[in-house]
């Protein structure tokens, strides 16, 4: 079984690199803070066992340039998000973490089961189901079909960027939502109106969840059935935003009272790079230029 599934995987990814080429994916547009959705950061034992999955899951590989290289770094580009994946050990997966786990939307499961993946639908939410990674990290994923897409934003409103979710995906596949678990219902509140404040995200209600929607990504607050750790040193290290002016929007949200774990510099790959940590546990890396990879 092992070996077929192995065939498969290696036919589906000869279809996906010898077909027609698709459109270069790229991260979303700002908004008026200047942030956007940037990168999923993992470490994991076997790169290369990764980088296959996710390309099978229709991602398309980064030519690492030496601004951005790492020993052992791939990158793989997806619709609004990049994936890091660096070679290393962890403390655990997301399961047991602040981030439960990630999503990305499809229009439909024929690519990734042709790719040799093996999704496993949940029954009583149509249109949704997960694979796993190599590591055994849960991957979520919402097909056109899902009914528990729609977000609403509070007060009514409809913000032009957020009605994304609103309508049916028109690229072969797309980031779509973190999903943190928090200690209790007030929590996921308090969550919800922090990313708003911190990085000019757009409140609602994703489906039943408490959600902030920023360019590229939709951030999900329940409260989680079992108290979490915080993501540092998980397999999913950190979150990354993108954030234009990342100088100043430092000096704003510190303003605010955001503590950072480190300060803005400038590396001498010429990305800016400042990183945080919420409130809840959850490990976010701002960074300025990443975009034009």
């Amino acid at each position: 079984m092992r070996r077929l599934a192995a065939a498969a995987l290696v036919a589906g990814l000869a279809c996906v690199t010898t077909g027609a080429q698709a459109p270069k994916p790229s991260l979303a547009s700002p908004n008026a803070a200047g942030v956007s959705m940037g990168h999923l950061h993992y470490r994991v034992r076997d790169v290369a066992a990764n980088r296959r999955f996710w390309m099978a899951l229709g991602g398309q590989p980064v030519t690492v340039s030496k601004r951005f290289a790492a020993p052992g770094r791939e990158i793989i580009r997806f619709q609004d998000v990049l994936v890091v994946l660096d070679p290393g050990e962890t403390t655990g997966g997301t399961e047991g973490s602040v981030v439960n786990h990630v999503a990305f939307r499809i229009p439909s499961l024929a690519p990734v089961e042709a790719a040799g993946l093996i999704p496993a639908r949940l029954a009583q939410f149509p249109g949704v189901s997960s694979v796993m990674s190599p590591e055994n990290e849960r991957i979520e994923l919402f097909e056109n079909t899902a009914t528990n897409l729609t977000f609403t934003q509070d007060g009514g409103a409809r913000d032009a960027v957020a009605q994304r979710h609103n309508r049916p995906l028109t690229v072969p596949i797309a980031f779509h939502h973190v999903h943190l678990y928090l200690p209790d219902a007030a929590a996921a509140g308090e969550a919800k109106a922090w990313y708003a404040k911190v990085f000019g995200g757009v409140p609602g209600k994703r489906a039943q969840y408490d959600a902030t929607d920023v360019p590229g990504i939709n951030l999900n607050f329940s409260a989680g059935p079992r108290p979490t750790l915080p993501t540092k040193g998980r397999m999913l290290d950190h979150v990354g935003f993108e954030v234009v002016r990342l100088r100043d929007f430092c000096r704003r949200v510190e303003a605010m009272g955001v503590v950072f774990d480190e300060h803005y510099a400038e590396g001498r790959d010429g990305v800016g790079r400042a990183s945080l940590t919420d409130p809840w546990g959850t490990s976010i890396e701002l960074t300025e230029g990443l975009s034009g990879i």
